[in-house]
């Protein structure tokens, strides 16, 4: 278990690790304190990211108040504590087995134990497997929760065998699909009844106030596109890119002057050097556009017609919802919790994974039929306001909150 990402060192003082203990024991509110564990905080907001940041700023009107503490932040972002209203602080951590880690242990401890933590809330496998531990040596003992966010792509031998060994001490497991929670209860041997399906919430009053990034725009070279279609997703294999790029051929026959983007940084460069020769093999060189990581995500899903979604695997795509909350018409491999969002043919596509040509012919039949694209893209944004809100998202997690203090009570 390992913190891989290059850490800012913002690193805190013991002394601040013991402040404010009258916000601790405050009288007047009796708040329940949640602490979230990361491995990692970039700024380009994940699925997992971007849903623990809006679950901090939701909670507190809820009678909780958080915390977060992560092992690692991504260095060209600076430092990114201001994105949260609540205590944000960087232990930085590179392995679990020196001595580093014994004075990130002692601080997490503290900390627990200073600042009245009742509930300690994991992310990714460090936070998971050697920060549950250390929450679990304290003696303030809080209720100790799991989120699992994928089907397990990036795991490990190492990593199955410490989720099977140390499942048990979990009080609960948040699944961000019913797939991932089934998956979960299968590989990890846990008990049913603690793995609980708590979907991905986006914001849509945000959304709605991000105006469409012109297509004129330099950054986005798509001046002479006829039709955008749009990928959002950093450029790896699970992501299905090679297939994405087998069907932008397919489309192209149809509507050559189609274009297919894709957001994401390159996370396997070996990858993307094959995208490259598969770009040439194609002929695609004026069709397909890598734009990166980029903070404007919205605004230029806005500014496209049609979302694409080619991945092998997935847990709940944030993307998805963003793109659907975007009115876009989309087409998705049903891999994961993705048959969990869209209805096949009533609020967007579902195709095999590996079909390029099944995926290429509903993205044509969109392009070719204006009203169902627009009718499709309308249903999928009723979907989200009815179904993937933050605010649905955090009330059912309080829910959940609520019944396992109860319960730690009780018992």
């Amino acid at each position: 278990m390992t913190a891989k990402t290059e850490s800012l060192t913002l690193e805190i003082p013991d002394s601040e690790v013991e402040l404010a203990r009258e916000d601790a024991v405050d009288p007047a509110c009796e708040r329940k304190h949640v602490l979230f564990l990361i491995d990692r905080f970039p700024e380009k907001m994940g699925g997992a990211e971007g849903a623990l940041l809006r679950t901090t700023r939701l909670l507190p009107a809820r009678g909780y108040r958080c915390s977060v503490v992560t092992f690692a932040t991504d260095p060209r972002f600076g430092d990114i504590r201001h994105l949260f209203d609540c205590p944000f602080y960087v232990f930085p951590l590179r392995r679990t087995y020196d001595a580093n880690a014994f004075r990130v242990a002692i601080k997490i401890i503290r900390f627990i134990r200073s600042q009245r933590v009742d509930i300690v809330h994991t992310f990714f496998a460090t936070s998971d497997l050697w920060g549950g531990i250390i929450a679990r040596l304290s003696r303030r003992r809080p209720v100790l929760i799991s989120s699992r966010r994928d089907m397990g792509v990036e795991r490990s031998v190492k990593h199955d065998l410490a989720y099977r060994f140390l499942g048990s001490m979990f009080d609960q497991v948040h699944a961000v699909s019913e797939q991932v929670r089934l998956f979960s209860i299968a590989r990890d041997h846990l008990a049913p009844s603690r793995v609980l399906t708590l979907h991905n919430g986006i914001d849509l009053d945000d959304i709605r106030q991000i105006r469409p990034l012109p297509r004129s725009d330099k950054t986005l070279g798509l001046e002479r596109a006829s039709h955008v279609i749009i990928a959002v997703g950093n450029i790896r294999a699970v992501k299905g890119t090679d297939i994405l790029l087998r069907t932008a051929a397919e489309v192209c026959k149809t509507f050559p002057q189609a274009v297919f983007a894709v957001i994401g940084g390159i996370h396997d460069q070996q990858y993307f050097h094959s995208l490259e020769r598969l770009i040439d093999s194609l002929g695609l060189k004026q069709n397909v556009k890598f734009l990166g990581r980029r903070h404007d995500v919205i605004a230029v899903l806005k500014s496209c017609d049609i979302y694409c979604q080619c991945s092998r695997s997935e847990g709940l795509p944030n993307s998805l919802l963003e793109a659907m909350a975007c009115e876009l018409p989309c087409v998705a491999t049903a891999v994961g919790g993705t048959p969990e969002v869209i209805s096949d043919g009533k609020d967007g596509f579902l195709v095999p994974s590996e079909d390029p040509k099944g995926t290429a012919q509903r993205i044509v039949t969109l392009l070719n039929h204006a009203v169902l694209a627009r009718e499709m893209g309308e249903a999928g944004h009723r979907t989200v306001e009815e179904r993937f809100t933050s605010e649905a998202m955090v009330d059912r997690l309080t829910t959940y909150y609520e019944n396992v203090l109860e319960a730690k009570r009780v018992g």
